[in-house]
């Protein structure tokens, strides 16, 4: 019962920031930019400390400066300089610091921190540059976590065939064919409020959202799976405790460092809301 109602109450905590940086990002998008650089920095930082390497500060610190960086300046010709600069640096703490940290140890930070980086600068690439910015910044959120909660409830409720028990023992199939027609139903949901209610300027495209909910929900088992096998490797069960009863920031958004790419890819090609 305390977990729960900790759950609960981080939820509501965390619904409200949400609410409030939508409010915010309506009125300068640019304030969506700093959010997500804050909150990719914090996941590197919980990533490089699942593997003990936040202290080693050679490399931590410019891991962490990259992952606050790149999300702001999506929009201007500096990410590939800060990219090239970030792996000369990242190799001369190597080679300078060899005695300290091995070659595998280096690989995990750098890998790490780019995979986070570029999936949490796609949220923050459609938020800036995609109209209405609600819609994108509510169905980045809505539709992994939907997937999450239809995994969880179909899965507990019908769940008899393991989907991947040595990563994460819980997932099963009949989970993950719930967790789609959640995420289908909520594109769909959310395509509709907005088509009628909050924006009904736009035009939204419901075979791509459908596509997209399906799509979504598929990659964010990828994701969840994903994160929970670096867990496993490192011999963790939370990538830290800052959100009681959730865990780290990292495992809440491991999803979305998956699903936010690729709902950027397919708006290229099949945009979800075109101007009336």
């Amino acid at each position: 019962m305390k977990s729960l109602k900790a759950r609960l109450l981080t939820a509501v905590v965390g619904i409200s920031i949400i609410l409030v940086l939508l409010f915010l990002g309506e009125i300068q998008p640019l304030v969506i930019a700093f959010a997500v650089a804050a909150v990719t920095a914090f996941m590197t930082g919980e990533y490089l400390h699942a593997n003990k390497l936040l202290k080693k500060y050679f490399i931590s610190v410019p891991c962490i400066l990259f992952a606050a960086v790149i999300p702001i300046v999506l929009n201007t010709g500096l990410v590939y300089p800060i990219i090239a600069a970030f792996m000369i640096v990242g190799f001369a703490m190597l080679i300078y610091n060899h005695k300290q940290i091995n070659y595998l140890d280096f690989a995990y930070a750098m890998f790490g921190t780019l995979l986070i980086t570029f999936g949490m600068s796609a949220f923050s690439a459609l938020c800036l540059n995609c109209k209405p910015l609600s819609f994108y910044f509510a169905t980045i959120f809505s539709l992994p976590w939907m997937a999450d909660a239809g995994g969880f409830f179909i899965g507990a409720s019908f769940g008899k065939h393991k989907l991947c028990p040595n990563v994460s023992p819980k997932k099963t199939v009949e989970g993950a064919v719930g967790g789609v027609i959640f995420c289908v139903l909520t594109a769909v949901v959310l395509g509709l409020l907005f088509a009628f209610v909050i924006a009904p300027e736009y035009k939204f495209n419901f075979v791509a959202l459908i596509i997209l909910g399906v799509v979504d929900a598929v990659v964010s088992i990828f994701g969840d799976l994903s994160f929970s096998l670096i867990k496993r490797s490192v011999g963790i069960k939370d990538y830290s405790s800052v959100f009681p009863g959730h865990g780290g920031m990292l495992d809440r958004f491991d999803s979305i460092i998956f699903t936010a790419p690729v709902m950027l890819a397919i708006n290229q090609f099949l945009p979800f809301a075109t101007v009336v």
